[in-house]
């Protein structure tokens, strides 16, 4: 396990004294680096009561002077793909190739392959109703009971070992999105749920007939499943279909959204947002780009505004009374945003392209180690 140090340096006593002793300063610096403990890992469960904590320090320079000790921003990561929050109030940053961190309120930990952790790069997170976080990688599918992880992969019958989506019902059932179509998984092993096969879409990147998207189960219990062929939803009986034929924005439904008032949203890769109120789709106006207007997630908050970001655009905000735009003007330095989250303080974060962000009412600012471990309070 490795912990984010946070130091705390001094600034200069004055630009003079900087500028007559800099070029001797810098003439003494020197980097220390200190490796990894080896881990023994078991056939799928490492206890970390076994590994030794690692460390994630800032590049750290040692000064012969402590008045020329600058303070070093690291980002959470260089992309933050994923945010969650538990019953506990540990948050959790799924990462692009950092594995997970967790901020716990007292240290950052960062669980990755060396840790026992299944994967880098994290597509969904969740917590099932015995408090365990499950999280979807592109390695399979990861569990973590506050002492150990299990990883499960194609040989414990996974459909394919990349996962695009992970969502857990109201039956406690966790549905799992991969690369080659969904599992269900019980607690015990794996079943078959099947979809008709779309046309892979590799200007998106990884791609395949079977990919899923998003899963998102609404208030009725009826299913739904964001893939390039339009959106599917199964009521428990049969399976259904909304698609461009329909008046759906786009058929390459990347997240699927129900409201508080029963509306579904759909974020889509080439035609933005819109939401199908049961009986016609309304679609949503915001900054279009000529080839495609990408959004990758929505997300409602505490009040019931949905927000959205759009690649290349920032974040939207929405309301039934407005629409509000946020970008680098107000301080959001990434224009690749793909998460939004509302922790249990009412605070909105986003994770993207350099890292994690967080609102403060009016504006967004850059969260690094050393911002959250200097500004966030966990409250269980």
């Amino acid at each position: 396990m490795k912990t984010a140090n946070i130091y705390r340096y001094n600034t200069p006593l004055s630009a003079l004294f900087l500028l007559l002793f800099s070029s001797y300063i810098i003439s003494c610096n020197s980097q220390k680096a200190e490796n990894g403990p080896n881990t023994k890992k078991t056939d799928s469960k490492i206890s970390l009561k076994d590994i030794p904590k690692q460390h994630t320090e800032p590049a750290k320079i040692e000064y012969s002077s402590p008045y020329l000790q600058p303070t070093i921003d690291i980002p959470i990561s260089t992309f933050v793909r994923r945010i969650f929050q538990d019953k506990k109030g540990n948050l959790w940053f799924g990462t692009n190739g950092d594995g997970v961190a967790r901020y716990n309120g007292t240290s950052l930990d960062y669980f990755s392959i060396n840790q026992g952790f299944g994967g880098v790069a994290v597509r969904g997170i969740i917590e099932d109703n015995e408090d365990n976080i499950w999280f979807g990688t592109e390695n399979g599918l990861t569990k973590y009971d506050g002492i150990s992880f299990t990883n499960f992969s194609e040989k414990e019958g996974l459909h394919h070992n990349s996962i695009w989506s992970l969502f857990k019902d109201s039956k406690g059932i966790i549905w799992i999105g991969t690369l080659e179509g969904i599992n269900l998984f019980d607690g015990q092993s794996f079943s078959t749920f099947s979809l008709p096969e779309g046309t892979p879409d590799y200007n998106r990147g990884i791609s395949s007939e079977k990919i899923v998207h998003s899963i998102m189960e609404d208030s009725k219990g009826n299913m739904w499943f964001g893939t390039n062929a339009g959106a599917y939803f199964y009521d428990g009986k049969s399976l259904a279909n909304l698609s461009e034929n329909d008046g759906l924005c786009n058929n390459a439904v990347n997240d699927i959204l129900e409201d508080k008032k029963g509306n579904i949203w759909f974020a889509t890769h080439y035609g933005g947002i819109c939401f199908w109120d049961g009986k016609s789709f309304h679609k949503v106006a915001t900054k279009e780009r000529a080839n495609s207007t990408e959004v990758w997630s929505l997300f409602e908050d505490s009040p019931g505004q949905i927000w959205f970001p759009i690649e290349s655009f920032g974040v939207y905000r929405y309301n039934e009374t407005s629409i509000t735009n946020f970008n680098d003007s107000n301080g959001l330095e990434s224009a690749a945003i793909q998460s939004i989250f509302e922790d249990n303080q009412g605070r909105i974060w986003l994770g993207g392209y350099l890292g994690l962000f967080r609102f403060n009412g009016v504006s967004f600012y850059h969260v690094s180690q050393n911002d959250i471990l200097k500004e966030t309070t966990i409250t269980n």
